[in-house]
């Protein structure tokens, strides 16, 4: 493996030359860059970042916290992070915490291990021991977290009950999501907002976890649980496509008989028969914009919004009935 000493060899300087070079700190000559560069490029050498990040006291690594890798949302956020943190010469760590605090601290221990520049969670809460590292919060934030992005889930909770409303519901459930994040409860408020508003009669189904293993056992229990109802907002895509199974293999016709809409607009949402009705959150631009601002804070840009907020859509498929246009 070629080394710091190959190089200086090589261009016939000193290491600390070289390394003065590479990590831009103190004088080196145009000659003897020039000679470094040269040598760098001919030996295909790459400095090691752990050991250049100590020496430096940060790195180019950047920490990324998601709650649930199974959940098609986070990925699509994990893709907007990468691309943005790429573009500024960054890389990323993942941590897939799955809501374990024992895994969430192991990886905070493994960012620390290895000197990060900064961190994004899309978990819900700060990380305590993380209260001088430059940090974002993506989704699943709250009002003394400084730097945030997320998606408009009052609007959100507003679109989904008003689409079920068009769609001539008489009784509604509202599978909320879990009461520890954020997200939920501010969807659910801006649910109630309009049912309460139109009088439509509903019942709250409460939810522990957005996870897809929990999905279908979850789609039969609100069948088993509850009577009477003729439509359901989902707590996100995945719980909305396993009602939709479950209600095929009870012989209950969706949209006739169930109408059925659900949040994120996942790729497989639109690929399900009969296709999805959804909310739409842009769950790339969520990850992107928040490695931005995190790159900004770290490097110091000015930094204009703190506080991001990027809106939402209805897309209507299929799972919901036509709006009675007499009424």
């Amino acid at each position: 493996m070629t080394t710091i000493r190959d190089v200086a060899k090589l261009a016939g300087v000193s290491v600390a030359t070289v390394s003065r070079a590479l990590n831009n700190s103190g004088y080196v000559s145009i000659s003897a860059r020039e000679k470094v560069e040269k040598a760098v490029k001919e030996l295909n050498f790459y400095p090691n970042e752990v050991a250049r990040s100590l020496f430096q006291k940060k790195s180019k690594l950047i920490g990324l916290l998601l709650p649930d890798i199974t959940n098609p949302f986070f990925p699509a956020i994990a893709k907007g992070v990468e691309d943005c943190v790429n573009e500024r010469g960054y890389s990323l760590l993942l941590g897939n915490v799955e809501g374990d605090s024992e895994k969430q601290e192991k990886y905070l221990r493994i960012f620390e291990q290895n000197n990060i520049a900064g961190v994004i969670s899309a978990v819900q809460g700060n990380p305590i021991n993380l209260k001088n590292m430059p940090f974002v919060s993506l989704d699943r934030i709250n009002e003394e977290q400084k730097y945030v992005v997320h998606s408009d889930d009052f609007l959100g909770g507003q679109l989904a009950a008003q689409a079920i409303i068009d769609g001539r519901a008489k009784k509604v459930v509202i599978m909320a999501g879990p009461e520890n994040v954020s997200a939920s409860k501010v969807r659910l408020k801006g649910n109630k907002d309009i049912l309460d508003r139109y009088a439509v009669p509903y019942e709250i189904f409460q939810t522990e976890s957005f996870h897809l293993d929990l999905a279908e056992e979850t789609a039969k229990a609100v069948f088993n649980q509850l009577s009477e109802f003729d439509s359901v907002i989902a707590s996100n895509d995945i719980y909305g496509l396993a009602l939709i199974t479950e209600a095929h293999k009870r012989g209950i016709k969706v949209p006739e008989e169930l109408q059925v809409i659900g949040y994120d607009d996942m790729p497989f949402s639109k690929m399900m028969t009969p296709p999805l009705t959804t909310i739409s959150q842009p769950a790339y631009e969520i990850g992107y914009k928040g490695a931005k601002l995190l790159c900004n804070v770290m490097e110091r840009d000015s930094v204009t919004e703190k506080r991001i907020q990027l809106p939402v859509t209805l897309i209507k498929r299929e799972t919901l009935r036509e709006k009675d246009e007499h009424e």
